[in-house]
């Protein structure tokens, strides 16, 4: 059984001239769509301690500055996750981390969740996202890592 609690974790970079946000696609049986890395905590895990394991199981990056935002929204509980998730689960509520990657290698996606990867400017992975929440947590990190500085 799964807890009813959902980590979004962005992994971004900084190139040159501006962020990049590393975008993962789902494996076709998963629904196919673009997100960030998402996941929830393992038995008693904090959101931070799952959201790190998460980042390092679906791109391999574990050297990283991990931050935890004060963003969250409920996600609708679905019947397609009836059997994933407690009896009487309504919501799930998601909770966002940044995550700055500072590797220059490429991300390692586990196969069994994703079939593709790529590093986007901020316009094309909000192109990619499908969902507003998503959407929403991308421009809250866009906006936050334009309050930032890295050396």
């Amino acid at each position: 059984m799964r807890i009813p609690i959902q980590v979004l974790v962005y992994p971004v970079r900084r190139n040159e001239r501006e962020w990049e946000f590393l975008m993962l696609k789902r494996i076709k049986s998963r629904g196919s769509f673009w997100q960030g890395v998402t996941g929830a905590p393992e038995n008693d895990e904090t959101n931070l301690e799952g959201a790190k394991r998460e980042l390092f199981e679906e791109t391999g990056y574990r050297s990283v500055t991990l931050i935890q935002t004060d963003v969250s929204y409920i996600i609708p509980m679905e019947d397609r996750w009836i059997d994933i998730y407690p009896k009487g689960t309504v919501k799930i509520p998601e909770y966002l981390f940044i995550a700055i990657i500072s590797q220059t290698i490429p991300p390692k996606i586990d196969p069994v969740e994703h079939d593709e990867w790529k590093w986007c400017s901020y316009e094309e992975a909000m192109n990619l996202l499908s969902w507003d929440d998503n959407k929403r947590a991308l421009e809250y990190v866009q906006k936050y890592l334009g309050d930032i500085t890295i050396k």
